[in-house]
């Protein structure tokens, strides 16, 4: 796996992967056609669509009795892959 770095399971993708629509995060670098080729090879589905955005990282702060500490979450690339009509991914089978 050397594009997709993992699937994106929340409350509105999974209500997004009943129409078709599943989320990944994925390498920075990597563009829609490296994109596609990946989820076509691991899940063994036909993409017809792929919408691709970049996510900054947030600062967070957080007050505690040692005082104040300060950070940034990650940022990272998310894709939003659309399937050809009737075909799904299951990402729990393998557990």
């Amino acid at each position: 796996m050397g594009v997709i770095i993992k699937p994106i399971i929340t409350e509105k993708m999974t209500a997004q992967a009943e129409k078709g629509y599943y989320g990944f995060a994925v390498d920075r670098e990597a563009n829609k056609i490296e994109i596609k080729k990946e989820i076509e090879q691991l899940y063994g589905v036909n993409v017809e669509n792929i919408n691709t955005m970049v996510y900054a990282g947030k600062r967070r702060r957080r007050y505690t009795k040692s005082g104040v500490l300060e950070g940034k979450t990650l940022s990272y690339k998310k894709a939003i892959v659309k399937l050809s009509e009737g075909e799904t991914i299951d990402f729990y089978s393998n557990i």
